[in-house]
């Protein structure tokens, strides 16, 4: 959600300085791309988390401020909404034992992060939009504290110039006319981060983008709002939706949404950058004193502070990430699609089918995206986000197909040959892809475990609606702890 930020107030002089500046950065990155200064030899993987806080009833806690001062861990950092935290966990290497290696330091965090904050009536949950969620919990006053968010949402809805309206239609309908952006802060997703170079950059981001709709399908784990039975991953519709700057008027005229999936296939890493700059006004025009030329011909290395900020306000399903370690600039491609959990072993299990997946297809002789128009694997994206396992997808070579049989029959296999080329060895391939079969098998994901379960409690009982979710909600947490994949869970 961006930088910490502490101004509060912009002028119409800051917004000035801060495009002349934007784009002094996009210059200086141009550069950088064509003298070859990227970091790259030994390619780094990441992960984030973002959890949910619940208490003893399995309502929304709102104590992420205690929570995290309980925690004391560097590795876990505020989100947008007091009943959210995020883990950040240390980038590493997929070759020998790297996938394994995040789930035990995942495992051991939260475990001990959930010991903690038990004692101030929080427990952690990992899903992608908490059921128990009720109107009373999306309000303004349930932003977190942290002055950014104050910031951001003011920012937002300046731009916009009227209150959000969300309207989703699945298994059914909800329309929701909200006065802040807090209602974003429902959507609790895993973040998959893989450094690139410059060369591989475009190819890899068009794998990503060309199996987002894959992901979600397989992956789905938001099928709840505020009560409502929606989509399979509504957390989609709802994070496009709950931080759209454009009123109708905006829409109608083409502008482009900040919650983005893209309009073509890229060529270089620049063409999103170049984007951002050309398409989205800034949010939060907040300058710094580098000269980023200056530095450059100094032989050291620019931060482009204005660049980085103003892409962390663009929120593309997958996102291009400048950043610098040690006075090393690198690249990589943000995976932005999948929602948090349902266990560890689920989500490193997504993982190796993305890691797997966008190798394969990146290193194709024959580019995927040469074969398939943008524009149907932004279909493939929605209907997957709509319908979950039951989604019909297109692909080249097969036409439309159930995304299931497509996973069996054609993705698995590619999956493994990228693990392989990763160095990941064939005990955790086995076990990860396995689970990504086993759930196209039975048919059972997140998504469809907290629908069915919820309808056994409210069908067949005498539970209202509240009722029904929180029991489900609650079986939930302890198959959770168990870290067994969620297609082998029992239904109660």
């Amino acid at each position: 959600m961006g930088e910490d930020v502490a101004k509060h107030e912009f002028t119409r002089e800051d917004r000035t300085r801060y495009r002349t500046k934007v784009r002094r950065c996009l210059d200086v990155f141009a550069r950088m791309l064509r003298e070859a200064r990227f970091d790259f030899e030994r390619p780094m993987t990441g992960l984030e988390i973002e959890i949910n806080l619940i208490d003893e009833n399995a309502d929304p806690a709102m104590k992420n401020h205690e929570a995290l001062a309980v925690i004391d861990d560097p590795d876990f950092v505020t989100e947008l909404g007091q009943w959210n935290i995020e883990i950040n966990v240390a980038p590493r290497r997929l070759a020998g034992g790297g996938i394994t290696s995040f789930e035990e330091t995942v495992r051991r965090s939260l475990n001990s992060a959930e010991e903690k904050a038990r004692g101030i009536g929080a427990h952690m949950v990992i899903n992608g939009i908490l059921p128990t969620l009720r109107t009373k919990h999306v309000t303004p006053d349930q932003l977190s504290s942290n002055p950014r968010y104050a910031l951001l949402n003011e920012q937002v809805l300046a731009a916009r110039g009227e209150d959000l309206q969300i309207a989703i239609d699945g298994v059914e309908r909800l329309h929701l006319t909200a006065s802040s952006i807090v209602p974003e802060a429902a959507c609790t997703s895993t973040q998959l981060h893989l450094q690139v170079s410059p060369e591989q950059f475009p190819a890899y981001w068009n794998a990503a983008q060309a199996i987002a709709g894959v992901q979600v399908a397989v992956g789905a784990n938001s099928p709840f709002f505020l009560g409502k039975e929606l989509w399979r991953e509504t957390r989609i519709a709802l994070f496009q939706q709950a931080t759209d700057t454009r009123g109708d008027e905006l829409k109608a005229q083409g502008v482009r949404p900040r919650v983005w999936f893209g309009e073509r296939w890229i060529n270089s890493i620049f063409d999103l950058f170049e984007e951002n700059v050309r398409y989205f006004p800034a949010l939060l025009p907040i300058c710094d004193e580098e000269d980023p030329l200056a530095v450059l011909d100094h032989g050291d290395t620019p931060t482009l502070s204005e660049l980085k900020l103003h892409n962390g306000t663009i929120y593309r399903w997958n996102r291009p990430v400048y950043d610098v370690v040690r006075d090393r600039p690198h690249l990589r491609v943000e995976n932005r699609v999948l929602p948090a959990g349902p266990t560890i072993v689920d989500t490193l299990a997504n993982a190796a089918l993305y890691f797997g997946l966008v190798r394969a297809l990146a290193e194709d002789e024959r580019p995927l995206w040469s074969q398939m128009s943008f524009q149907a694997a932004e279909e493939n994206f929605n209907a997957a986000s709509r319908n979950g396992m039951d989604a019909q997808v297109y692909w080249p070579g097969v036409g439309t197909v159930p995304v299931v049989e497509l996973v069996l029959r054609r993705l698995l296999p590619l999956a493994h040959e990228g693990l392989i080329r990763w160095g990941v060895d064939s005990a955790e391939r086995e076990k990860l892809l396995g689970v990504i079969e086993q759930r196209c098998l039975s048919g059972v994901n997140g998504a469809t475990w907290q629908a069915r379960e919820f309808h056994r409690h409210y069908d067949h009982t005498h539970m209202d609606r509240a009722d029904a979710l929180r029991t489900m909600l609650k079986t939930y947490v302890d198959l959770m702890h168990t870290n067994e994949p969620v297609h082998t869970w029992p239904l109660t």
